[in-house]
């Protein structure tokens, strides 16, 4: 699931570069040569620092419930009351 959604960010990074180089401004196609040459290097290596930085923030796993955001929000509403 995790090389998914590095594709898929990958992906929308090329994307994305190849359209800010056509409407605003040819140096933009040098994102999609980072973005090319951190894909070759992470195929070599099996180190990619985007997915490090994805399973830093926790987001790959992450199963929260309404329920829980709604007691996370209150109690920093409550220590942002406290500390006021």
């Amino acid at each position: 699931m995790r090389e998914r959604i590095v594709r898929a960010v990958a992906g929308s990074f090329v994307l994305a570069s190849i359209a800010l180089a056509y409407y605003i401004n040819v140096n933009w196609l040098l994102l999609s040569v980072f973005v090319g040459l951190n894909l070759l290097q992470s195929s070599f290596t099996k180190f990619c620092p985007w997915k490090k930085y994805w399973i830093s923030l926790a987001l790959h796993q992450t199963k929260t419930t309404a329920a829980d955001f709604r007691a996370g929000a209150k109690s920093n509403e409550l220590s942002l009351r406290d500390t006021l």
